[in-house]
């Protein structure tokens, strides 16, 4: 006995081994199996998957491992903490695998975040957990006591759902002599029972005969089960039903309808009256046919009971009997083969997916791990794949039933956002039955796209005087990205003008692009700004573009016309002693005033004086006309529109004053309009005497002369002196001006007014006069503590505007100023001014200040008190003439007039 138990502990260490070496090499290909006994308990371990696996422990806990079941009952999970396979239900063998010698339950185990699967293979083994049953625990036989001792009549079969040497083992019978038992092996080595007649029957000595039959199986300890058996002896009837075919055989398809007829099996009696009468019976059946068809007893039709379901059950087998009245019978094997109809579609079961991916995932990134099914089997259960099109994923097999969804290419958020993935599932039927899953994926945001400008460059006008913090304009810059990636912010690009730096006159709103204006801009300084503005998003690392934003700065009428010609004079103010005259303002204001010479004889038309303005504004805003508002005489004068000449209307009549004050309103064509005005006294005299005559007359009493008068003729002849030294250099300086006119002129001798602008000229009557000049106003007065020269400051002058923009061009003409002297007519006005190069200043200047220093020695008071004379730098002989004598006439109307003034006067006459 000792030797036997050995013997059995090295078997099972040799199966344990095997079992071992079997689970390491399904291991090692990528899939498990695993051996355990039915009925364990619920946690019970089956198999160390982390180890025999060769997986780390964290890393199942990190990446999600699972374990997947096929149907709806999950009966084996993973403990993540130490990575064995337990079980999840209680397993029975019997209701899993029932009719089947191996029973095998399949999972599998799938590790999410590596996207692997592996499949793990238990088998479980039987228990001897159930005895042997009999369906029916109290039968009943009737046999004719006509019956032959050996007869054998067929008993129902014992039932043990185990397997192996747990299963239904041997028969025994018990009660009766008469009758014995016989176990029949059949062709799938079913063990069949049969009773068998060993005595003949008399149904006079015992009527009925009490059997017990018993059926036991080969478990330790073993388990019986036992059936009663009543044997009723029946009058005699000597022929039995027979059956036309031992074996009835028929094919079905699986969707046949309820009720219907599938086939009808007969028997035959050769009896007559009741014997003869046939009755069937299902005698032997399993459960499943049982359930699924039924017999009619009186007509021997099979018919359908239930739906088939060839995934189920795909043939059935049962045992039929006939039997007449006289109990006689015969038996008949039905075989019912169910064949398959194509009616499951595919199932798809998504076992893991993602919910989003970043646009920038590599081509081949899995998104979704699949399983797919077909119950049917044949070409009705081949499946084929596939995905929707347009869509930049793929399908690739994982195992045998498993896809992966992995990126076919690049994915683009700004092209997509999100996809629904649909997954098409068909089958080989026909017709062929689809099914279909869909994963939603949405597609994660990288910043991969710049801001772009709505224009690809900005352009506003700002009127100038703007207030500060005007808005300017408003750029607008998009962002493809999404979120955080889309977000814009603007910031000016650093820069200078005019010395100061660019955020200083400009600025922009970071969150909105509007631009506006920190200063007042003046279109007088600055005509237009380049600037740049960046669009930034909030990416990381940011990506930017910048835009060109020209900003032209329109002008504005803000300035009124500024008089160059006559002078401005300042009004009295406060300790000024000089008087107010033809030349000065009684308003305290500045004004303009000016002294003109009209002779009497003048024809109409003939030109009095030029009033001479320009406009710091542009356009239309510096486009001059000039207006008489107010004259003494107002028909007599008239002034030129666009010219501003003065020239006579009419000419001059013995009636018309000699003295007349013109006010000439030069007006701009800005909305509103601004203007200013000048005046202008005109004298109408034949001679100079008679011009400080008439400016004399209004003048203050003089003091009366005392014994100054040889004074003043050492004065004249002083000033005579000078003025033939005067002529001497005029000469002198003419006949070298001649002899260089006779020279060829240098290359460069054009090239010295080329850089002039051509502002500072102004077209009259077609003729281009340099309008800068040099004045000096001298003022003389008895007190030689007040009198004074005083030389003005060059002015430039000009009607258009007083500066162009920069990008016009304004070259000089190669004119000389010999050319345009000669062009003059030697007969203008005192006051008509020529022009001269800057800073010239002519010799007679000179002469006049020297005079009119010697005569601020004498404390006498002249006529001329309040005269400002005004000497033009480039004054013609004539012009210093008609001054001078206008010197001497002065002087004569208050001393005695020596002859020596005369003669002065016929030498310069």
């Amino acid at each position: 006995m000792c030797a036997a138990r050995e013997g059995r502990c090295g078997r099972r260490q040799r199966a344990l081994l095997c079992c071992v070496l079997v689970a390491a090499w399904e291991a090692a290909r990528g899939q498990l199996r695993y051996s355990v006994p039915e009925e364990l308990p619920k946690g019970s371990f089956v198999g160390d998957v982390a180890k025999d696996l060769a997986l780390e422990l964290a890393a199942l806990g990190a990446r999600g491992a699972r374990v997947v079941s096929q149907g709806r009952t999950q009966y084996f999970a993973l403990h993540a903490s130490s990575g064995h396979l337990v079980t999840a239900e209680r397993i029975d063998r019997e209701q899993l695998c029932r009719l089947l010698e191996k029973c095998v339950l399949r999972c599998e185990l799938i590790v999410e975040g590596e996207m692997k699967v592996y499949a793990i293979e238990v088998e479980i083994t039987d228990i001897n957990d159930n005895a042997p049953t009999f369906k029916e625990l109290q039968v009943e036989e009737r046999m004719n006591e006509l019956t032959a001792p050996g007869t054998r009549f067929p008993l129902s079969k014992a039932h043990d759902p185990d397997v192996g040497v747990n299963s239904l083992q041997s028969y025994a019978l018990s009660g009766d002599e008469h009758f014995s038992l016989s176990v029949q092996a059949g062709a799938d080595g079913e063990k069949r029972p049969e009773l068998v007649l060993a005595k003949a029957l008399d149904r006079e000595e015992a009527a009925f005969h009490e059997l017990l039959l018993r059926a036991s199986d080969g478990g330790d300890p073993a388990r019986t089960g036992t059936a009663r058996i009543r044997v009723a002896v029946l009058d005699a009837n000597d022929n039995a039903p027979a059956f036309s075919q031992a074996v009835y055989t028929v094919r079905v398809p699986e969707d046949v309808p309820v009720g219907s007829t599938l086939l009808t099996i007969t028997a035959t009696d050769p009896d007559d009256g009741t014997n003869a009468d046939v009755k069937y019976s299902v005698k032997v059946a399993t459960e499943m046919a049982s359930k699924h068809f039924n017999l009619v007893a009186e007509t021997g039709a099979i018919k359908v009971a239930r739906n088939l379901d060839f995934e189920e059950e795909d043939s059935y087998e049962f045992e039929v009997q006939a039997r007449d009245a006289g109990e006689l019978f015969d038996t008949a094997k039905v075989s019912i083969s169910v064949t398959d109809v194509n009616d499951n579609a595919p199932e798809i079961s998504v076992r893991s997916a993602l919910s989003e991916i970043s646009e920038d995932a590599a081509p081949g990134t899995v998104v979704a791990l699949l399983h797919v099914q077909d119950r049917d089997s044949g070409a009705n259960g081949e499946v084929r794949c596939s995905l929707g099109e347009g869509v930049p994923f793929r399908l690739e097999r994982a195992l045998d039933d498993y896809y992966s969804v992995v990126t076919a290419r690049e994915l683009d958020r700004e092209r997509a956002s999100e996809y629904n993935v649909t997954v098409r599932a068909a089958d080989g039927g026909s017709p062929a039955l689809r099914s279909g899953a869909v994963l939603a994926l949405r597609v994660l945001d990288v910043n991969d796209n710049a801001p772009v400008f709505a224009e690809a460059r900005y352009s506003a006008r700002l009127p100038e005087n703007n207030a500060e913090g005007a808005l300017v304009l408003t750029v607008r810059a998009w962002d493809a990205d999404w979120g955080q990636n889309a977000r814009v912010r603007y910031r000016l690009r650093e820069g200078r003008l005019r010395g100061a730096p660019l955020s200083s006159y400009v600025s922009v709103q970071a969150e909105t692009g509007a631009l506006y204006a920190l200063r007042s801009f003046d279109y007088e300084e600055v005509r237009e700004v380049e600037l740049w503005v960046r669009a930034e998003d909030g990416g990381a690392p940011p990506l930017s573009s910048n835009v060109s934003v020209r900003l032209l700065i329109a002008d504005e009428n803000d300035n009124a016309p500024q008089v160059l010609y006559p002078p401005a004079a300042p009004g009295p103010g406060p300790g000024s002693g000089a008087g107010v005259g033809a030349w000065g303002s009684a308003s305290g204001a500045w004004s303009w005033a000016g002294v003109e010479l009209a002779p009497r004889s003048a024809e109409p038309g003939a030109l009095v004086a030029k009033v001479v303005a320009v406009d710091a504004d542009a356009g239309q805003n510096a486009w001059l006309s000039y207006e008489l508002a107010k004259a003494t005489e107002p028909g007599l004068f008239r002034v030129g529109l666009h010219s501003g000449e003065v020239r006579t209307a009419r000419s001059p009549l013995a009636r018309d004053a000699a003295r007349h004050s013109l006010v000439v309103v030069v007006k701009d064509r800005g909305r509103p309009a601004l203007s200013a005005t000048a005046t202008l006294t005109v004298v109408l005299a034949e001679s100079v005497a008679e011009l400080l005559s008439e400016l004399g007359s209004a003048a203050a009493p003089a003091e009366p002369a005392g014994s100054l008068t040889r004074w003043l003729v050492l004065a004249v002849a002083a000033v005579s002196c000078l003025f033939l030294a005067f002529l001497l250099l005029l000469l002198a300086l003419r006949l070298r001006r001649w002899r260089r006119s006779r020279l060829p002129p240098p290359p460069s001798a054009g090239a010295a007014l080329r850089g002039v602008p051509a502002s500072h000229f102004v077209g009259i009557d077609g003729v281009r006069a340099f309008l800068r000049s040099y004045s000096h106003d001298v003022s003389l007065t008895a007190d030689s503590r007040k009198s004074q020269l005083r030389c003005a400051g060059g002015s430039c002058c000009d009607t258009l505007p007083a500066r162009p923009p920069p990008d016009e061009a304004a070259p000089l003409r190669g004119e000389d100023a010999a050319a345009h002297r000669a062009a003059e007519p030697d007969g203008l006005p005192v006051s008509a001014a020529t022009a001269a190069a800057p800073g010239f200043l002519p010799p007679f200047s000179l002469l006049a200040r020297l005079s009119l220093s010697l005569f601020s020695l004498f404390p006498i008071t002249f006529p001329l008190s309040s005269l400002c004379i005004r000497t033009d730098v480039c004054c013609s002989r004539l012009s210093f003439t008609v001054l001078f004598l206008s010197l001497l006439d002065g002087i004569s109307h208050w001393v005695p007039r020596p002859p020596i003034f005369s003669c002065v006067q016929v030498i310069i006459m």
